[in-house]
């Protein structure tokens, strides 16, 4: 079972060294760099990784590039803030002592996300499950501009793995609050009105608060205490920005 441990970046020299250093047990290493002007490629060169140049596609095609790249069938992928556990490594060790027909297709692994100082528990932040180890023979990343994921055959057998992947995504507040304005919410809109959705006034006025409630009680926020409470108004802000950026595609189409 030969793996090879595919991340993408853009300007991440603050996290790629670290993210490289969890991924040492993979036979290969190959990052996909869209253009960065830091110190990005020269700290992956200098970690042993294979650097491959390719300019920006979105999230979902730049992941799939990155494994139509890469030199084996097994795929592990990981995003640049992102790292990978004891645990994770040692169910992943596991795996290669495995036969060819115990082992299943893909594997979905749960992922833990810090912030504001601790591990994050509820809002639907965990175990937000991902499924990052496959063998591209049988999966490929479907093309959405958000939320990206990988697809598997049908037929292909899928199970989820023991171990996180340790998510460590948001700095602080403000970079919060930027990356759904800037980032997120504008995806979401462009990919609900390319699959036909549409919103409404009543829509647009419920959807923080319902994110709000969602978020904080019926997925758990509240054990989260102040960081339960930051994740669920934000996730609030998110609903409203989406369906308010919504329906100004649906203004100006007609």
């Amino acid at each position: 079972m030969k793996i090879s441990a595919t991340i993408i970046t853009l300007n991440e020299e603050d996290n790629i060294r670290e993210a490289l250093a969890s991924v040492r047990w993979a036979d290969e290493v190959l990052v996909v760099d869209s253009g960065s002007s830091d110190r990005t490629v020269q700290l992956a060169e200098g970690s042993g990784a294979r650097v491959i140049k390719n300019d920006w596609p979105g999230f979902a095609r730049q992941k799939q590039f990155a494994a139509e790249q890469s030199q084996h069938d097994w795929i592990f992928s990981l995003d640049a803030d992102e790292r990978v556990s004891d645990e994770l490594q040692n169910s992943i060790a596991a795996l290669r002592q495995m036969t060819d027909s115990q082992r299943a297709d893909g594997y979905r692994i749960a992922r833990r996300s810090f912030y504001q100082g601790r591990w994050i528990k509820g809002g639907g932040w965990y175990p937000d499950r991902q499924l990052r180890l496959y063998k591209k023979s049988l999966g490929r990343w479907a093309p959405r501009h958000v939320h990206e994921s990988v697809k598997m055959d049908a037929g292909a057998r899928v199970e989820d793995l023991r171990g996180d992947i340790l998510h460590y995504s948001v700095q602080d507040s403000a970079q919060h609050h930027r990356m759904i304005g800037e980032r997120y919410a504008p995806l979401a809109a462009l990919q609900m009105f390319e699959e036909g959705r549409r919103t409404s006034r009543l829509r647009i006025a419920t959807a923080a608060p319902l994110g709000f409630i969602r978020s904080f009680i019926l997925k758990g926020g509240f054990r989260d205490g102040l960081a339960g409470l930051t994740i669920a108004r934000f996730a609030g802000h998110h609903d409203f920005l989406k369906h308010l950026l919504l329906s100004e595609k649906q203004r100006a189409k007609k």
